[in-house]
């Protein structure tokens, strides 16, 4: 059988819809129709439930779905071995990051490596929710923030601080807080992506207070949380390299410097079941030895 048919199925699966897997495929959504159509027909079985609104696979399709994602998996392996027998890197790499991390910090590192390794097929996708890099049937993942999957390899890139800012014309109108305390009288700025539970971690001396905030505006986008802290919606807790330029300029402030902040960790993670061919490993090496002067906070107090 045609391994191009049966990539389009696992695609359709992942993407969760055939417009997804076309895309992904570079093929047309009617090629992805027929392609199913007749994988079904030769295997005598319906695969996937279809409506007007949405697409899941039946309790056959999905045990399909699991052995030929692992069968392509075993056979990119080795083509990859083959590879690296001979020295070359080439083939295709699937990479997961954060939206706002890869725009601000890993974008250029992202563009060296393509002059670098000029074979191998990226493909970069975007999304701040912490999504399954198995499920979501990618080589890595990049991670910001404290690692607890320990079925995942990781390799730590760089630390990001983080910082509490607010607008001047906010602080005007509300005051600014000088304790942990004083955040319970402040609308809230909360970004969603977060293990932290409805709580944000200041530090003084060997004490950690974690202070319970409750949002006035949540969301899981981190361009969103600077945008309503530069129109003076409330107090956000973001990292660092996000608003520097906006702390130089005066657009944001620094509030509650006397206390300090958690740094972020970062890393690159991927499936410790899967074999490291040549093209993750020049990835994950790659990553390894950049420099992503993250530390961007502009004024020394900020860093405790």
């Amino acid at each position: 059988m045609d391994t191009a048919v049966l990539r389009t199925y696992v695609h359709i699966i992942e993407e969760g819809s055939f417009a997804g897997a076309a895309r992904r495929m570079g093929v047309s959504r009617s090629l992805v129709s027929k392609y199913v159509s007749d994988l079904e027909a030769r295997l005598g079985a319906q695969l996937l439930t279809r409506s007007t609104r949405s697409l899941s696979p039946t309790q056959l399709g999905r045990s399909y779905f699991e052995q030929v994602r692992e069968i392509l998996q075993h056979l990119d392996d080795a083509d990859d071995s083959v590879r690296q027998g001979v020295g070359m890197v080439a083939g295709k790499l699937r990479i997961g990051a954060p939206v706002t991390f890869t725009l601000q910090v890993l974008n250029p590192h992202v563009m060296r490596f393509m002059e670098a390794y000029p074979d191998v097929r990226l493909d970069l996708s975007l999304d701040d929710g912490c999504v399954d890099p198995v499920a979501a049937g990618f080589d890595a993942t990049i991670r910001v923030g404290v690692l607890d999957d320990s079925s995942m390899r990781a390799r730590h890139l760089c630390e990001v601080d983080t910082v509490l800012v607010a607008s001047p014309e906010y602080l005007a109108e509300h005051g600014t807080p000088t304790e942990p305390a004083d955040l319970s009288e402040h609308r809230i700025l909360y970004y969603t992506n977060t293990k932290s539970a409805g709580t944000w971690p200041f530090r003084r001396g060997n004490e950690v207070i974690h202070q319970k905030v409750t949002p006035a505006f949540s969301t899981n986008n981190g361009d969103m949380i600077r945008t309503a802290a530069l129109e003076g919606q409330g107090v956000a807790l973001t990292v660092g390299f996000q608003v520097a330029a906006d702390l130089a300029a005066g657009r944001l402030v620094p509030i509650l410097t006397n206390y300090g902040l958690p740094e972020l960790p970062v890393s690159v993670i991927w499936p410790s079941s899967r074999n490291m061919g040549a093209a993750l490993r020049a990835f994950v090496d790659f990553l390894g030895q950049s420099d992503f002067h993250t530390r961007r906070v502009v004024t020394p107090e900020l860093v405790k």
